[in-house]
């Protein structure tokens, strides 16, 4: 009677640890799905900014600096975003093995 007790409790524990292991994985989910709708949704508005101030530029040399700086800031924020995804994505592969770290350690002593 009591291995079933046992087993029933290893049970239920797995799956508490695997609804909390989904939970944290949804939540990283989400937050990386909306920096990627933030990104994309600035990178969209400075190329329509960039786009209007190449269509009013009076010269070659005046279009050429606006493309120059553009492609600068956008090299820029490209890296920054990049590395904002990538640290999201580590805190989604640490939090949603937490739960999992936490049982095997109960389970080792």
């Amino acid at each position: 009677m009591n291995s079933f007790e046992d087993a029933s409790k290893v049970g239920k524990e797995m799956m508490d640890n695997s609804l909390k292991g989904y939970a944290a994985m949804t939540k990283g989910m989400q937050a990386i799905a909306t920096e990627a709708a933030d990104y994309s949704k600035k990178s969209y508005e400075d190329g329509v900014a960039v786009f209007e101030k190449l269509a009013g530029a009076k010269s070659l040399e005046k279009a050429m600096e606006v493309q120059t700086d553009y492609m600068k800031s956008s090299y820029e924020s490209f890296v920054a975003e990049a590395t904002k995804m990538g640290d999201l994505y580590a805190d989604l592969a640490k939090e949603a093995y937490k739960p999992f770290e936490t049982a095997m350690a109960s389970a080792s002593k």
